[in-house]
């Protein structure tokens, strides 16, 4: 496991971004066990650890993969094209409905690392193989807006749905859009659907 000294300064001091590098109120102090655990895990992954944006960043070929980084309320595993992978336990968060692309993992006890352990691991292989695909995320236009086939399906079975989801804000639709097409196998797509019907139906939005 290839360990650099940037990394090691990161987990001793923090990014040194901010006015609390290095001192006890860096966030840092608050996840080390946790990020240190991630760490290992990656490494053991077989990727390329380096420093990028003041972070632990691993790259697989050169190619960023997913950095391991602390929060104020949580550490993270971040996948930059974590929107491509399956997700099929439905582990992985999006910062926003602005966030298109990169989906994490966040903890906040060293045991929850040690528990998902072998689901981390498999994530982070097919991230990997996402890269050696060639696989690309595709960037819609904020206004473009694609209905899956499932939700289009759920409109025909419930018009009072199709009406509540069109009086949404524009913001919101997006966010369910984003949320409901993620996954690759259409019965994820309709579980999520069903799930979120309620909300659709109050007038909230996914992240409310």
């Amino acid at each position: 496991m290839a360990m650099t000294k940037d990394v090691e300064t990161y987990l001793s001091d923090g990014c040194m971004r901010c006015k609390f590098g290095g001192t006890p109120q860096c966030k840092v102090n608050t996840w080390r066990s946790e990020l240190v655990r991630l760490r290992a895990i990656v490494l053991d992954c077989g990727l390329t650890e380096e420093s990028k944006w003041g972070v632990p960043c691993y790259t697989y070929k050169n190619s960023n993969i997913l950095i391991v980084s602390a929060f104020k309320e949580y550490a993270s595993l971040s996948f930059f094209k974590g929107v491509l992978l399956q997700d099929e336990k439905e582990l992985l968060h999006s910062s926003g409905e602005n966030s298109q692309s990169a989906r994490y993992f966040k903890f906040t006890s060293s045991k929850q690392i040690v528990d998902l352990e072998e689901s981390i691991k498999a994530y982070i292989f097919e991230a990997v193989e996402v890269e050696k695909a060639g696989l690309k995320v595709d960037f819609k236009q904020k206004d473009e807006l694609i209905y899956p086939e499932e939700l289009l399906q759920k409109f025909k079975e419930n018009t009072k749905l199709e009406t509540a989801f069109e009086a949404l804000t524009p913001g919101r639709k997006r966010g369910y859009i984003l949320h409901f097409t993620q996954p690759k196998q259409s019965k994820t797509r309709v579980s999520r659907i069903e799930k979120c019907s309620d909300k659709i139906m109050s007038g909230l939005g996914y992240f409310d």
